[in-house]
């Protein structure tokens, strides 16, 4: 829940993450050439990419080799057999196809295109082409980073790993949560009153996707280098928990 005012600062020269590198040492860095005081209840959203980054989730496609699968659905979708061996390889089902984009059943149970799997912002083209794919865990990296936090600012706060989602039915991206910890993913305020009195029968907010969507207003898609935000003024009451909670139950799915 908000109060009357929110306050989100993009985090200012967070650098070019390597495998490896120190996610809370450079947010900490960064805070520290600003003037914020993190407090209790305030919310750190982190672009999945620089986690995937420092996880070391960034493959050559070079060293990819398509099985017979993987080369079928590339006939399919006129797609790099390589990409699609690393989609097939993420993902527990294809869901929709056609030529250009693969929908599927991401391993972690989120419905997506290419099963987030992207090739922008990624590294010099000199280099060669490389794939970024999403965490192994977002929801443990999100409370590795909060401990890390706790650690050098002496405050909890709440995590959020963001991404950018296409929605069914609705053109263009937004901002969702793939992984939070210290705060809760959903707010189910069913049983509480409406303006009237009226008791709410079915509203679940989707708390840590607006708090993504909010976030990736500052941090762009393209070149704008902002991969942190950190929002102030929010409040909750209700007990933490992990992004894994968003994906719905497929017994209560009607799409699929």
């Amino acid at each position: 829940m908000a109060r009357a005012k929110l306050e989100l600062t993009a985090l200012p020269g967070i650098p070019m993450v390597q495998p490896g590198d120190d996610i809370g040492k450079l947010i900490a860095d960064s805070i520290a050439r600003t003037s914020i005081i993190l407090k209790p209840q305030d919310v750190l959203v982190v672009a999945q990419k620089i986690i995937s980054k420092a996880e070391g989730r960034v493959i050559a496609l070079d060293k990819v080799k398509p099985r017979p699968d993987a080369r079928d659905w590339a006939a399919k979708t006129d797609k790099d057999p390589r990409l699609v061996e690393l989609i097939l390889m993420e993902s527990k089902r294809v869901v929709r196809h056609r030529p250009g984009v693969m929908i599927v059943e991401h391993r972690l149970g989120f419905v997506m295109a290419n099963a987030g799997i992207d090739q922008s912002n990624v590294g010099p083209k000199e280099d060669g082409e490389h794939a970024i794919l999403l965490p192994l865990k977002p929801d443990d990296s999100a409370a590795r980073l909060r401990t890390a936090l706790r650690a050098s600012q002496g405050v909890d706060v709440g995590v959020v790993i963001s991404d950018s989602f296409g929605r069914p039915f609705r053109s263009g991206t937004a901002g969702v949560a793939i992984g939070t910890a210290g705060m809760p993913a959903l707010l189910d305020l069913r049983g509480e009153p409406d303006l009237f009195g009226r008791e709410l029968g079915v509203s679940i907010s989707g708390f840590a996707d607006e708090i993504a969507a909010a976030a990736s207003l500052l941090m762009g898609q393209g070149n704008e280098g902002l991969p942190a935000v950190i929002i102030s003024g929010l409040t909750w009451t209700r007990p933490d928990t992990n992004a894994a909670e968003i994906v719905r139950d497929p017994d209560e799915d009607l799409f699929r």
